[in-house]
This record gives C-alpha cells, structure tokens and sequence, in this order.
C-alpha cells in the first residue's frame, strides 16, 4: 500500500472560472464555464471556507485560476477569512477591474502579495496580447494599490510583476523592468510560455492554444536574439536594483534513473482546487477537462489528496515514465 502523503502547506484556489478578457495566449475561450446560459463560475464562499478549513492554518494560499480572481464578489472576504486563520494569501490579476475601494481592501483583508500580469511595456503589444484590456487602465489600477499601501504606511501587498516572455514581446523586456521600477515595483517575475499542450490527450478545442504556442515560444527563436534582450534586461535590473527573474531555455536532460519528483515535486506539496472542488495536479494543468482526481467539494480534501488517482499520479511521476500531461509542461522540462 502506498503511504499517505501529508497535506501540504501551500494551496490554490481558483476563485473564478471564466475570463473576463480574451489574450492571444488563450485564443479561444476553452472552457464552457460561465458562459452565456450557464451559471456564473465563481466558488461558492461556504465551500472556500469548508476546502480552507481543512489545510493547516500556516499554509500559503494562492487565490488564482483560470479567471480575473477580483471579478468574484467576495473575493476580499476570502482573503479576510484566510488571513485570520494565518494564512499567507496571494492572488495573480490582469489589473482591469481594480476599483479605489479594492486598492484599500487590498491592504486592509491582510492580502499579502499582489502578482500583477503585464505582458508588454507599450500599449501597442500589450492590446495585442490582452485582447480588450486597455494599457494605460491597468496603469492607473496599479496606481490605485501603490498610493492606497503608500497613504495606508503598510508594506503588504508585497507588489511583484509578473510577464510572460514570447517572441510577441522579446524586445520590449527591457523597458518593462524600467517601467515596474517607474510604477513602484521592485521584483519582477519573467516566465515562459507554460505549457505546449502536446499530450496527445489533449481535447480538439485545445488545439489553437497549441498552435500560438507553436508560433510565439522562445524555444522556436533565434537564441543570440533571446541572449540579447535577456541581457539588456538584466543590465537594466542591475542598473536599477531590482530583482529580476528570467526563464532558463535549455530543457532540462531527464537521465535515466532520476526520480521525477527532483524535476516536478508539485503534487507532493501543493494542492491546486479548481471553483467547483475539483483536485489537478498543478496551476500548469489550468482546466480540470484535462486532468483532475477528484471532487474535494464532495468527498472531502483528505480523502481525494491520498486515494488511487492521486497516488497513482505520483507514482507514475516519481519513478516514469512521467505522465503525458507533464512531459508536456515547461515547469517539467526546466524552461518555465
């Protein structure tokens, strides 16, 4: 019998389940929920407070998901509710729906860092790929959480931005660290395209994701390009002091005889719940149609964290060959 794996101590919940922009990193809209004739994709806040419940109260929580987290009407009210319990909350947004009275909730529910998406250092690349998303309002929503913290003498939110680097956006790298230093934000967080979705699972409504994939990642570019904006953008993190992260390109080698769990321990320590209580592996995953384990709403976080499907997940990863859907993910690979 496989042992039990302790519950970890860093989650994510998905507190929506439907896009309030279209982006050219999801071409189409691939998941039904919310969508017109369909009830709104939000969690229900009696089920976050029962799934929060049942972690340990110094866990780390990640309020994200496949949806705008600050378009759920009650999204400060979990964030209140962890952070009483001692959690650690943090939550990705786009920045298009930040209110005045959100940038003062965002300080006052105890939110202890904000991860703000920013793709482009122009309006022009930016629209381009935040379809319907307007570059000068996320500008000023951000403005909004930088005075509120500022007027309010807190230090939380900790502010990081957070882009995805692509062939779209390369050259613009090294003005959007000058431009998160010029908006009040010290660390910036550069990830790759995260998934290829190459499993040969994958659903046919999947397939335009792939092919933007195909057509905007790094992997496919010249690397002296690559190597060339990388390091102007970290000559100008230098020059500017800030923290600055950059994805590494260089797939890792998966020699024989290497546990799996060195390139990807994700299911061991952390539990990704979709707003409807349904377990994935992990945020890379995204949409529960893929792959999930388990109805944690219904059965419980306990119960489905260690039953076959879990296990069985684990143990496909941690001595291989490692899952499709992994092998297929960029975090596996080493190029996130």
């Amino acid at each position: 019998m496989t042992a039990a794996v302790p519950l970890p101590r860093y989650l994510q919940i998905e507190p929506v389940g439907q896009c309030n922009l279209r982006c050219r990193m999801c071409p189409i809209q691939f998941r039904a929920d919310g969508q017109p004739g369909q009830p709104r994709a939000f969690i229900d806040f009696d089920l976050f407070c029962r799934l929060v419940d049942q972690f340990p109260a110094d866990s780390e929580l990640q309020l994200q998901g496949l949806g705008e987290p600050l378009l759920h009407p009650r999204f400060f009210d979990m964030v209140r509710y962890a952070a009483k319990r001692g959690m650690q909350v943090s939550t990705n947004t786009n920045m298009t729906v930040m209110t005045g009275h959100g940038a003062a909730e965002c300080i006052d529910s105890g939110l202890h860092t904000l991860h703000v998406s920013l793709d482009g250092a122009t309006a022009g690349t930016y629209q381009e790929i935040r379809l319907r998303a307007r570059f000068e309002r996320v500008l000023r929503n951000l403005r909004r959480v930088v005075a509120a913290r500022a007027q309010a003498g807190s230090a939380t939110p900790h502010l990081r931005l957070v882009a995805v680097a692509m062939r779209r956006n390369l050259e613009e790298l090294p003005a959007l660290v000058t431009l998160a230093h010029d908006e009040g934000i010290s660390t910036i967080f550069v990830q790759h395209l995260c998934h290829d979705f190459g499993e040969s699972t994958l659903p046919a409504r999947y397939a335009p994701m792939r092919d933007f994939v195909d057509a905007q990642t790094l992997l496919n570019e010249d690397p002296a390009r690559v190597a060339h904006y990388f390091g102007l953008a970290r000559a100008e993190a230098r020059r500017l002091g800030m923290d600055l992260r950059l994805p590494s390109l260089r797939p890792r080698a998966h020699d024989a005889g290497v546990s799996g769990r060195t390139r990807c321990d994700w299911p061991w320590r952390g539990a990704y719940i979709s707003y409807d209580g349904r377990a994935m592996p992990c945020c890379m995953v995204a949409t529960p149609d893929r792959i999930h384990f388990g109805d944690m709403a219904q059965y419980g976080v306990e119960q489905v964290w260690n039953n076959q499907s879990y296990s069985a997940f684990r143990e496909q990863l941690e001595h291989g060959p490692a899952p499709e859907v992994c092998q297929s993910c960029a975090l596996y690979s080493g190029t996130f």
